[in-house]
């Protein structure tokens, strides 16, 4: 199914845990998501999986190791996969984030 568009308004919504929301296309061992983080969202550990992609609408904070840096509407990530990036996702009242992002599985 390459080469063909991915209407994700076709797609559900899948609940994930209190705070985040996605929906997923996944071809062969790649994933593109669009993931929405809410008010709620505690990342109980940390991640080390890597993330490309686009803060699409609203605003988040990113907690790379104790060093914390914010993301708004228009900003892209990078991060790479590792223990050297471990990280999670800082939500607080009020705050949402919705993110395009491309992973491998």
């Amino acid at each position: 199914m390459s080469n063909l568009p991915i209407h994700f308004e076709e797609l559900n919504w899948i609940p994930a845990a209190t705070g985040i929301r996605y929906k997923e296309y996944i071809y062969n061992d790649q994933r593109m998501r669009l993931a929405e983080f809410s008010e709620g969202f505690v990342e109980e550990d940390w991640c080390t999986k890597g993330h490309v992609g686009l803060v699409v609408e609203g605003s988040m904070k990113i907690d790379f190791n104790g060093e914390v840096v914010s993301y708004q509407k228009g900003d892209g990530l990078w991060i790479t996969e590792g223990e050297a990036s471990k990280h999670k996702v800082l939500m607080g009242k009020g705050d949402r984030a919705l993110l395009f992002l491309v992973e491998t599985v």
